[in-house]
């Protein structure tokens, strides 16, 4: 009964390694023949080990030799013995099975990093260093698509996935810096302490981590958080928001704005001079520390920021046709379809056909003129629009799109679209923009905004740069040269303040 019952169990195995080839080759895969049928449809000593075994047929003989022995010292006859161990020999095949198939999924989802690399991606040869960025995109493309298989057959979801791809491998601890993990009034942090830090004066920065709001996590944004610390000699407070979708937006805005009021109001206890505390991130950190400004700009009774540091921040949903978006649109490793994708799924919690609000049709056209005098490519210098920028008429107006991303066009997901009464409140501000990024302009556009209502702006274009460079600072071999250049702004920013 036991082996006949373990017999079933493999047949179930079978058939579900059967559909799932179905599902990834969407018909016969090349594979198949590998993974059918159990009664003597496998070619003979195939999924059983040769170590042990070289054909089926040695199964019983094997089993019946020590049937004897291990029946001497049990209660079951022979009979029983033989059908455990033959059902054991059914669970070794079973693991050589699944083996097989995870070598051949991840080969399989290997190839297609590589395919789309060929042929959906473009690497200018101005990029340095353009090896590195292609080994990271094919990197970054299989572990998605990996996930997405992940989700599919059910064992997480995609999202969960690429948090952990995310983290990375963790760093040494650094005999540089004193570490603590802390809970600033209920939101989870972890605070940075230089060993050679002066007493009571010293400077304090809140780091907001970026991953869209889906995946930005402490443990991603260790190492540039202890670079900073390190190298300005600055208390760094590294932020760990509550994510999207599980919690939708703007949770994750409002836990940094919590966090840090709590910094700003309790500095000394952490040896921090109230008037000298920064925020700032890269990408959506960016985006998400511009918009945490401007909510405490307007709260008398808190002390000031006394900076902004924005890392290529994205910063309005008004027009994704900008110079910036269609001459990067298909640089690695932020590409224009796949960032609205996933900004859509941050604000809205689901998936969103993006081709409409890529054409323009989600922004009625009383909006649209109000916000041309701030979002618009008759405000990015003519030096940026070289290569081949071509000026797209927004498609008809779209009610429903509207209705589903309206949210999108508040301050809060759009610091670029606040009012001018707010933006004259905001600080001193650091600004890094790559030329090889579709958020290029925006961080241009929020630099005239800023300037036009008299914020000081320190900015700094890097020429051959792309998005997210930052985040390799102290990766080794994967460090972009580039990335410590940049880091390198903020540490002589952080210094001057």
């Amino acid at each position: 009964m036991h082996l006949t019952m373990r017999l079933l169990e493999m047949d179930v195995l079978v058939i579900r390694i059967e559909s799932l080839c179905h599902m990834l080759w969407g018909g016969e895969s090349p594979f198949i023949n590998v993974f059918r049928g159990w009664e003597g449809r496998l070619p003979n000593g195939y999924l059983s080990s040769r170590f042990l075994f070289p054909t089926w047929e040695s199964v019983p003989r094997y089993c019946s030799s020590h049937s004897r022995l291990a029946s001497r010292n049990s209660c079951l006859p022979p009979a029983a013995v033989l059908g455990f161990a033959a059902a054991g020999m059914e669970g070794l095949s079973a693991l050589w099975l699944l083996l097989y198939l995870s070598v051949s999924v991840l080969c399989f989802y290997f190839g297609r990093a590589v395919h789309y690399l060929r042929t959906r991606t473009h690497i200018p040869a101005e990029i340095n260093p353009s090896r590195k960025l292609l080994v990271l995109t094919v990197g970054m493309h299989f572990a998605r698509r990996l996930a997405v298989f992940l989700e599919k057959v059910g064992l997480c979801h995609r999202y969960e996935a690429w948090r952990l791809f995310f983290k990375g491998i963790a760093p040494r601890k650094s005999s540089a810096l004193i570490t603590k993990d802390l809970d600033f009034d209920g939101v989870n942090v972890r605070v940075y302490w230089p060993r050679t830090l002066p007493a009571g004066n010293a400077r304090g920065m809140v780091v907001v981590p970026g991953g869209f709001g889906l995946c930005g996590s402490i443990q991603a944004y260790e190492r540039m958080s202890r670079y900073i610390a390190r190298e300005s000699n600055t208390v760094v407070v590294n932020v760990g928001f509550r994510l999207a979708p599980e919690h939708p937006c703007p949770a994750q805005i409002q836990d940094c704005c919590v966090a840090t009021e709590h910094f700003l109001k309790n500095a000394a206890d952490y040896g921090v001079d109230p008037a000298r505390i920064s925020i700032g991130g890269e990408s959506s950190g960016a985006s998400f520390s511009a918009a945490v400004c401007q909510v405490l700009a307007g709260k008398r009774l808190l002390p000031k920021l006394r900076a902004q540091i924005l890392l290529y921040p994205y910063l309005q949903a008004v027009d994704f046709n900008l110079p910036s978006y269609q001459q990067n649109g298909s640089v690695p490793p932020l590409f224009r379809k796949f960032t609205l994708t996933h900004g859509t799924m941050y604000l809205t919690g689901k998936a969103i056909d993006v081709e409409g609000i890529i054409s323009g049709n989600h922004i009625p056209e009383d909006l649209r003129a109000k916000y041309s005098k701030w979002v618009s490519a008759d405000h990015v210098p003519d030096e940026f629009k070289a290569r081949g920028y071509r000026p797209v008429e927004p498609a008809p107006f779209s009610n429903e799109q509207y209705e589903s991303l309206k949210k999108g066009l508040d301050s809060l997901f759009s610091p670029l679209l606040a009012e001018d009464n707010v933006i004259r409140q905001l600080p001193e501000t650091l600004l890094v923009t790559s030329e090889y990024d579709i958020l290029r302009d925006d961080g241009i556009l929020y630099r005239k905004r800023l300037l036009d209502n008299g914020v000081p702006v320190t900015w700094h274009h890097i020429e051959d740069g792309v998005h997210g460079m930052t985040s390799t600072i102290d990766f080794g071999l994967l460090e972009f040269p580039n990335a410590r250049r940049s880091l390198q702004h903020v540490v002589l920013f952080l210094e001057g303040l």
